[in-house]
């Protein structure tokens, strides 16, 4: 069991992911419900195959960090919607230049439109290591000291809106239609859950292509808490044409991760408000 976890969950679960998104955007006039049932399917099955073959056995128990972690999913939830729902269709409708190849079919629309928002991220996330005040922002996020299913969504509110920002005003601008967009966003959640997954998974060399857990554990070292390395969220691709891929066989241990700051919040408000008030060191 732990071999077919280890070769072939990532794949089965993110195809099935896909072809269920993309079966229901063409199948149904009002697809969202469908949709929000798929990404929370394939989240729930990554949340499954961490006690079936976990990386580290002592992530799968808490650390005091559930119940943030939940109330930074329903954040992440929320955001996730609303943009798909409300703030793409206005940014569309207010500075689109409709350039769009509109004979593309759905998912040459969603690879294209998805390679865009990824490398916003890429340059924002990148940015929030190297910036003082956009670190404070974005320390909630390698503040865990654990890797497991629920904390790839553990974002600032600010993090959250900062980083999709280029990606979504660039597709926006374009004229990328609107259920690309809510096919990524439906996707995506469930490539982050196995990112930040604590499964014994592999995908081979092409880990060279994805930003999948064994390479993104590097980013969320102790060592490496102004992360210079694997800042990709869905493509690893970034980070090798920008020099700062990373990877080697070492293990990332159970004690390497968190933040070298021990008095640092751990639950969802201190850490919002920490970001306002509190000082980096």
């Amino acid at each position: 069991m732990r071999w077919l976890v280890r070769w072939f969950s990532y794949p089965v679960v993110m195809g099935l992911t896909i072809l269920g998104v993309m079966v229901l955007l063409r199948a149904s006039a009002a697809p969202a419900w469908g949709l929000i049932a798929t990404t929370l399917s394939g989240v729930l099955v990554v949340g499954l195959l961490e006690r079936v073959a976990p990386y580290e056995p002592a992530w799968t128990h808490g650390h005091g960090d559930l119940l943030a972690d939940l109330q930074y999913n329903f954040l992440g939830a929320v955001l996730l919607q609303a943009s798909a729902t409300f703030i793409y269709p206005f940014l569309v409708g207010s500075i689109s230049f409709n350039v769009w190849p509109e004979e593309w079919p759905l998912w040459a629309s969603v690879l294209a439109l998805g390679a865009i928002i990824d490398l916003g991220l890429y340059v924002m996330h990148r940015w929030s290591h190297r910036s003082k005040l956009l670190w404070r922002f974005h320390q909630p996020h390698h503040s865990p000291e654990r890797l497991y299913w629920l904390n790839a969504e553990r974002r600032h509110v600010v993090s959250a809106l900062l980083l999709a920002a280029p990606g979504l005003a660039a597709v926006a601008l374009l004229g990328a239609p609107t259920e690309a967009l809510a096919a990524w966003f439906a996707i995506l959640p469930v490539h982050l859950a196995f990112q930040h997954a604590n499964i014994d998974y592999s995908l081979g060399p092409f880990r060279f292509l994805f930003g999948v857990a064994e390479m993104h554990r590097w980013h969320h070292k102790r060592d490496f808490e102004d992360a210079q390395v694997n800042f990709g969220e869905a493509l690893l691709v970034w980070d090798w044409i920008f020099g700062t891929g990373h990877d080697a066989r070492e293990r990332v241990k159970a004690s390497d991760l968190g933040l070298s700051d021990g008095a640092y919040p751990k639950g969802f408000w201190g850490q919002h408000l920490a970001a306002f008030f509190r000082r980096t060191p």
